[in-house]
């Protein structure tokens, strides 16, 4: 350090000399201060998302999705044929009942209940997709007769299945809360859940059914 001397000419101190100017400015300081940082400390959530770095937006477009779907896999390669094996043994799983597998709206004792009880008897539900598919082939043949009389089939059985899906939704709805005193069971939800599950076809039920129409159910 440098100071202008009475003379004006300047000279170097000695090492001395500024030890003690150390010392002077330390003890102008009282013991609780504690010198600012200039900037104010940034908060727990910043300080994670900077060392995460930003989070992505979602795709917009399904090419966007696509173009994400194809940088994933680069990122974690897995052959074609390991993809499909993948996907083929969690259709199985799925199939089977196993609950590590089943979608969230399957899973559950009392869902599997519900299935069974569905599926150990024939319904006239279970006719909607074949009817379904009748009428359309109805409606597309230049017949005005036939299209007349697919139409009041159509509508006559639709009536019926309509009155057999409300009471067998409150008989599946009253068994399972007999067997599941302890859960709480919602008439309208499980009720839905046994409609759908009748009005589809026996070999396109998914889960599979484990039991055959007569079976009793354990």
């Amino acid at each position: 350090m440098r100071f202008l001397r009475r003379n004006g000419t300047t000279t170097e101190d000695s090492p001395e000399t500024e030890a003690a100017e150390v010392a002077e400015s330390v003890e102008s300081h009282t013991r609780g201060y504690t010198p600012g940082k200039g900037r104010a400390t940034p908060k727990r959530r910043e300080a994670e998302g900077k060392r995460r770095g930003p989070v992505g937006a979602p795709p917009k477009t399904t090419r966007e999705a696509m173009r994400r779907n194809r940088e994933l896999r680069k990122a974690n390669p897995q052959s074609k044929d390991e993809r499909r094996a993948a996907a083929k043994e969690r259709q199985a799983r799925m199939a089977a009942g196993d609950e590590r597998y089943l979608l969230p709206r399957d899973k559950g004792p009392v869902k599997a209940y519900v299935r069974d009880l569905i599926d150990t008897r024939r319904n006239l539900t279970g006719l909607f997709m074949p009817l379904a598919v009748l009428v359309l082939i109805a409606m597309i043949a230049p017949v005005p007769v036939l299209q007349q009389y697919a139409t009041l089939l159509c509508t006559v059985v639709l009536l019926a299945m309509v009155v057999e899906g409300f009471f067998t939704g409150r008989r599946v709805a009253r068994l399972a809360r007999e067997r599941f005193p302890k859960e709480t069971i919602n008439g309208r939800s499980i009720g839905w859940y046994a409609f759908v599950r009748s009005s589809q076809i026996r070999k396109l039920r998914m889960p599979k059914p484990r039991l055959k129409p007569g079976d009793p159910i354990p």
